[in-house]
Order: structure tokens, then sequence, then C-alpha cells
């Protein structure tokens, strides 16, 4: 089987040094076996042995190689749909809890952060921009619902102040989360899989999960050997392929593509933003930047439904970063790439469990960075027994997508043509 290494990003490139670590070859024993080396089974891994559990990740590539190791790096709190949204869905006890948990995962990332001395350039404060005064609207009504949650790291930006954090002339106000940031997101994962080890939890590489067989004590296979554990958790996401068929067909690979400049040195790049926020626009198809540590922009956007890789990725993102900032029209762009993350038809995260000892959360439609640090510790209850959180997730309802596999990239990208008509029209 050949080595899957990473694809050549500006993450890969600047990753923090770490040692090989081995592939599968023999039939092991465990307590529960983690199929993804991502964040979500990296934090369910973590939890777990901090609660005295044994534990063994297998990853089919290597650590992060997936949407952890490849998105824009944004600590972006809430889901995908947000609580009213969950609220007028499930009910206000079950979104009580949900709306609760909502800000949870940036605040496990900077807890794993300072225990584990991960160095992966955390930085505090993400913004989200309004291109129109409706999206300035939707924003008011944000911060007053995130309040009444608890939520209060919030300032609202007026014109004159969001050009004070941001040199871009296209947003007409924003709102300010202090609680929101930015990491380099392969080195949190790569520390946290150091984590992990330092623990007694073993990773293995290039071990994919070829087989689930199921029943009182399920076995996993690898192409070299197997994995007999009481539980399961299953944190594949995009890279998933068809190992649960049931979890296929309710969910959609998509693709969202990231560029990265050459460094920009501190005069342009402080110029850009002065504060280091990260920022995101507030548009259905959304762009999305922030400086790295080394001064580059990281800037993404654009979706590609059922997750094919674009030809010429700088094509589709440097127009959108030169429509932010002009300035930048002669700096060269070093890295391009692509990364997969799951949509769901209700755009919010499927968790749940098959039979009595396979658990999964998978889904998170673009908000992956904290989701799953939450999905992490949230499944880790539900192995110990604490279920009501888990259940708050497991009882969201889910559909699959209309007309099956062959259909559903149709499907959504029809909904994208018309959502990115609805943002060029400023509805």
């Amino acid at each position: 089987m050949a080595n899957v290494s990473y694809p050549e990003s500006y993450y890969a490139a600047s990753a923090n040094a770490v040692p090989p670590r081995p592939v599968l070859q023999s039939d092991i024993e465990t307590d529960v076996c983690v199929i993804g080396a991502g964040y979500t089974g990296l934090s369910s891994a973590l939890f777990l042995l901090e609660n005295g559990f044994k534990v063994t990740v297998l990853e089919a590539a290597k650590v992060g190689f997936g949407a952890s190791g490849r998105n824009g790096g944004q600590i972006v709190n809430s889901y995908s749909r947000d609580i009213d949204v969950i609220e007028r869905t499930v009910g206000p006890r079950q979104a009580q809890l949900l709306g609760e948990m909502a800000f949870e995962g940036g605040r496990i990332i900077r807890e794993r952060v300072a225990k584990y001395n991960i160095q992966c350039d955390l930085k505090d404060g993400g913004v989200f921009a309004a291109i129109t005064e409706k999206q300035m609207g939707h924003l008011e009504s944000q911060k007053r619902l995130w309040e009444r949650f608890g939520h209060t790291q919030l300032e609202l930006l007026d014109q004159q102040r969001i050009r004070e954090v941001v040199s871009c002339e296209n947003y007409v106000g924003g709102l300010l989360d202090m609680s929101g940031g930015h990491i380099h997101p392969l080195n949190l994962a790569l520390g946290e899989a150091a984590a992990v080890e330092s623990l007694g939890g073993t990773i293995y590489e290039q071990s994919p999960a070829v087989r689930i067989e199921r029943g009182a004590n399920p076995v996993v296979h690898t192409p070299q050997g197997k994995v007999r554990a009481r539980f399961i958790i299953v944190a594949g996401n995009a890279y998933l392929g068809n190992l649960v068929p049931e979890l296929a067909a309710k969910s959609m690979p998509c693709g969202t593509q990231v560029i990265t400049t050459e460094p920009l040195g501190d005069a342009l790049a402080n110029s850009l933003l002065p504060q280091d926020y990260c920022v995101e626009d507030c548009n259905y198809l959304l762009d999305y930047y922030r400086l790295t540590g080394d001064k580059r922009l990281v800037f993404g956007g654009g979706v590609v439904y059922g997750a094919r890789d674009p030809a010429n990725i700088e094509a589709i993102i440097r127009p959108k970063m030169l429509k932010a900032f002009p300035q930048l029209k002669d700096v060269k762009i070093d890295y391009a790439w692509t990364g997969n993350f799951l949509l769901t038809l209700s755009r919010l995260p499927q968790v749940g469990r098959l039979g009595d000892n396979i658990y999964y959360s998978q889904g998170c439609s673009g908000h992956g960075v904290t989701y799953t640090h939450l999905a992490g510790k949230v499944l880790a209850e539900a192995l110990r027994g604490q279920a009501e959180r888990f259940d708050a997730f497991a009882d969201l309802p889910h559909y699959p997508f209309p007309g099956g596999q062959i259909l559903r990239t149709p499907f959504a990208a029809l909904g994208a043509w018309y959502y990115g008509l609805r943002d060029r029209l400023g509805f």
C-alpha cells in the first residue's frame, strides 16, 4: 500500500516536526477504537484517555490529513445553523442544551493548547463582516441571541470601527467575537496527537479501516491488522468513504479552496489586519481570511459540491482576495489547495449510535474546528454513561439527500447557485 502524504499546503510546509507513526500490522485489543485522526477522533481520544480508557486510533493517511489539517484555521463559535433555527426545529429544552454547548468548542481548544503546550499560533478575536445592511441586521440579532445563552465577549462594529480592524472598503459593519480566533490547524492536530500518545494512547497511520465487523465485541479490520474493541468511534467525516453505508447516505463531501500568499512583511500585513483578527463575511458562500504566524495572508472561499479538486484553485480564489484587498495585486501566491468538509441537508451535525457500541459524529457543514472538539467531549461522556448532551445532538432530525447519492450533488449545486445569486443581489 502506497503511503498517503499531506497535500502541498502552507500548513504541511510549516508543520511542526513529528516522529513517524507505525502502520498496524497485528491483531490488538483495546477499550475504544477511534477511526480517524482528525479533530473529532483526537478530541474523543484525549477525553477518553483522561478518563481512564485504553484508546487506539486508526488513521488512513496521516494525523490531520483531512479537513483538520487543511481548513481556514478559524475558531468560529456556534453551528452552521444557529441556535434560533435549532430552537424552531426541536423546541426550547433541547435548544437550551445545544445553545449552552455552542461556545464550548473554542474553550476546549484553548484548554488543550495551554494544558499540553501546543505550538499552533493561537490568536484571539474573530470578525463577522457585513456587506449589506440586511446582513448587519442579522449580526445585531445574532449578538442578542448569543447573549441569551451567556456568550458575552461580543462587540458590534459600525462602519468606522470595522475599518480599524480590517482594511477593506466592502463592509458596512460587523461583529467582533473575542472568544473566536485562529490557529495553525495542522499544528493543533499534531499537538493533540502528541498529547494522546503522552497519555498512553496509540495512533496508527497509513492504516485505513476497511471493514467493521459488528456485534457484541466489534472488530475493525485494516489491510494488515485488526482491532477488537468494546466501543468504536467513527470520526472519518468527509474522508470516511462507504465504510458505514448508513452514514454516507445522509451527507455529502464538499470541497473548499484556500490560497496562501508569500510573506507580506510586517508593515503590509499589519495594514490589512491591524489587530491580527480573523475575518469571515456574512454571505452564504462566504470568504474567510487571516494572517499566519509568519505574516502571510490565508484566504479561502468557494465550495465545490461533490468534492472534486478544481483544476486551478488560484484562479477561483485570487479574484476574491483582490476584491477585498486590491493592494495585493502584485503579491505572489505560494500555496493553493482544496480540502473537503461534510455537508448535511439540515447543515447540523449528525451524532448517534449504531447498535450498542458504535458511536459517530459527522457533518459539521463548515463549522468543524470548534464543533469537533465539543463532539469529542460529548462522545466520551456518552461512553461513560452520561448521555444527556449526546442525546441533544442525536435527537436532531436528519434526512437523506433527495435522489440518493446520484442526485445529491446537482441538488446541492442548485441550492448554492440560488444562494450565490441572493448574495450578489443583496437579498
